[in-house]
């Protein structure tokens, strides 16, 4: 790259200024370990897997109530087995801070601001504690939470994580289907929710949604109700938040081994229901102490801000932030209302160090030509996180001149699957433009051609090629581990596959392309295409459909287009595309609306069936349909040709 694109350089005295420049010297001084670059360190880290994580744990001491036998027992994929014997809480790891001043600070659309200090969290966590216990809550148990990004669904996450029970959140925007869906899976006994919300200028009734869901779940034994829009809403036969939190309480934490469940996210797979992916105590704890504070540089001072939904992975991140000793800033609402610059206001309001948000954020920013730095006070701010699609060099740029010119700017890409980032940023790595700067430490990712041999400065299947403690330790239900190892290590026996494209350096760079497979990124937030066909092929009208989603290079929402295929008789009328509309707004989120309804002859399917999602979406980028698919594997060859020809009509 040339010297030019270098938009930031680390300052000097870095290492003497930086968290990971802190752990950087614990290793030479107690351990006798000198790295001259984050190259060399990045390669020890994958090398020496024992050695780099029982430095993280020691480095940032860790509570435990029984040590480990050993750091990693079993190196196999899937099935590593990480610090044997150790017994520990992550919600006691979040809330041992003793600094002043609030640890969750809040700002919502639907009410004033809220913010509560260290104490008064933990108050909140004890109590809603004891509340949950008192409707039955015990170790490995689930609840369920139908919440906005507020103070009550943090508390209420460190309640269920204290007693060792098992937790998940969708947000409120979801539909009914999308929710039923992910947690009829798991059969929780407690469910949470809201009476409603505010959207911008926008009210919106949560109560007829969240009585659905509650009997769509027969495993249910209560309903709590965070009266949010309205403090004086009720639901029958549901008890409110301030009743369960009722009774003052002493805070204690459940003991529970490494691997023990701590949540269940959901990334949706292209065929059945969304997989539900579970997260343990101790991977999630070990690997987000590292991620967040030796590569966004967080710790005891600052304050930790990343625009999400309680449905996106990234809020179990932010409010990690709490196991560094940062304060997490929390936001509910339309992140554009009443402008683009109601973030960046905030930001500059509470202070703000490191602000997280998504690349079509920073772009539609870009191209409203706001620059932030001149309409706010951004001089808290030392770094500016980008996820849920790869950032342009524009984008890059944007930053640079627009928010800060002595910003950190970490473009990160990993996922739900492993609640953290494969690729990032580091203090010590240089900032260049349209480039993630390396590969996380800890995590040995390579780029794959079709034979599974390893390139450099090729684009290439992103895998990781040796355990991480954050990898999940199953979906819920898979007793066999069958649907697990089918999403990640059937293509690459024994390599964790990810479903991206990649080309990594011999810089240590990274680009990420977009997705090798079927899942369709809409914001950030993945999306199965079966939860489009259980919704679209249900409507009368429609005999068969597929969907895919096209990314842009600009950085941009993209293209999501949904292809039908007609029943004898219909046609694809205005009032039709509308109804479409409609069902997928309602059953599932704003998020599935496609941007495009297309009518086709036939959708293309293999001999067995299988609809070529990934050949469609690779001949509307222009390739040609004899190298996307293997026409004699396919049931009609033919009906490949309109999406050619639409290829061809777009310019592609």
């Amino acid at each position: 790259m040339d010297e030019s694109e270098i938009l930031w350089r680390p300052p000097p005295d870095i290492r003497e200024r930086s968290r990971i420049g802190a752990y950087l010297a614990m290793l030479e001084d107690e351990r006798g370990l000198r790295f001259d670059s984050y190259a060399d360190l990045w390669k020890w880290s994958v090398d020496e897997l024992e050695a780099f994580w029982g430095s993280i744990w020691d480095h940032f001491d860790v509570i435990a109530h029984t040590e480990a036998e050993r750091v990693l027992a079993d190196a196999s994929m899937p099935g590593a087995v990480w610090f044997p014997g150790a017994t520990l809480n992550y919600a006691e790891n979040l809330l041992r801070s003793d600094a002043a001043g609030p640890a969750i600070v809040t700002r919502s659309q639907t009410r004033g601001p809220l913010d509560l200090t260290t104490a008064e969290l933990r108050d909140a966590v004890a109590r809603a504690r004891q509340g949950l216990a008192r409707l039955g809550v015990g170790r490995g148990d689930r609840v369920a939470a139908y919440l906005p990004n507020i103070a009550e669904t943090v508390v209420a996450f460190l309640a269920t994580a204290s007693l060792g029970a098992v937790w998940s959140s969708c947000a409120p925007e979801f539909g009914i289907r999308s929710v039923v869906d992910r947690f009829g899976q798991i059969e929780p006994k407690v469910l949470l929710g809201i009476d409603g919300y505010r959207y911008g200028t926008k009210d919106v009734d949560r109560r007829s949604e969240l009585d659905a869901i509650r009997g769509a779940l027969p495993s249910l034994e209560a309903t709590v109700v965070v009266p949010y829009r309205d403090p004086d809403a009720r639901i029958e036969g549901a008890m409110t938040w301030d009743e369960l939190c009722a009774h003052a309480a002493p805070l204690d934490f459940e003991a529970v081994p490494f691997a023990h469940p701590l949540y269940v996210l959901y990334s949706s797979g292209t065929t059945g229901l969304p997989k539900p992916i579970v997260h343990c105590h101790g991977g999630i704890l070990v690997e987000h102490l590292k991620i967040l504070a030796l590569h966004h540089d967080l710790g005891r001072g600052d304050r930790f801000f990343w625009f999400s939904t309680t449905g996106w992975m990234m809020w179990n991140y932010l409010v990690s932030g709490l196991a560094v000793g940062s304060a997490i800033v929390l936001f509910d609402g339309d992140p554009a209302s009443p402008d683009l610059t109601a973030l960046w206001s905030m930001a500059a309001e509470t202070g703000t160090t490191l602000f997280g948000t998504s690349a079509p954020f920073l772009m539609a920013c870009r191209k409203e030509g706001l620059r932030p730095r001149a309409a706010a006070d951004l001089s808290a701010l030392r770094g500016v996180g980008s996820t849920g699609a790869p950032l342009p060099a524009e984008g890059f740029r944007w930053v640079y001149d627009a928010v800060s010119r002595d910003v950190l700017l970490a473009s990160v890409s990993g996922g739900t699957d492993v609640c953290t980032a494969f690729v990032g940023a580091s203090p010590l790595v240089p900032v260049r433009a349209g480039e993630i700067a390396c590969r996380c430490l800890g995590a040995r990712v390579e780029a794959y051609d079709a034979a599974g041999r390893s390139i450099v400065d090729e684009t290439g299947e992103l895998v990781v090629t040796a355990p991480m403690p954050s990898m999940p330790i199953g979906f819920w239900g898979d007793a066999d581990g069958s649907r697990l190892r089918q999403a990640y290590f059937d293509e690459f026996p024994g390599v964790w596959s990810h479903g991206d494209w990649i080309r990594i350096g011999a810089d240590g760079t990274c680009v990420i392309t977009g997705r090798s497979d079927s899942t369709l990124n809409r914001g950030g937030v993945r999306l199965g295409t079966s939860d489009f066909y259980s919704v679209v092929e249900a409507m009368p009208e429609i005999a068969d459909s597929l969907v895919v989603h096209l990314e842009d290079a600009e950085g941009g929402a993209g293209e999501l287009l949904l292809f039908v295929q007609l029943q004898p008789g219909s046609e694809l009328s205005d009032t039709l595309r509308r109804a479409i509309a409609t069902a997928l707004r309602t059953a599932l989120s704003p998020r599935h609306v496609p941007d495009a309804v297309v009518a086709v002859p036939a959708v293309p399917r293999t001999l067995s069936g299988k609809k070529l999602e990934v050949p469609v979406k690779r001949i509307l980028a222009g390739m040609d349909p004899e190298r996307a698919a293997a026409l004699g594997a396919l049931a009609d060859p033919a009906a490949l040709d309109p999406f050619a020809a639409m290829a061809r009509e777009r310019g592609r």
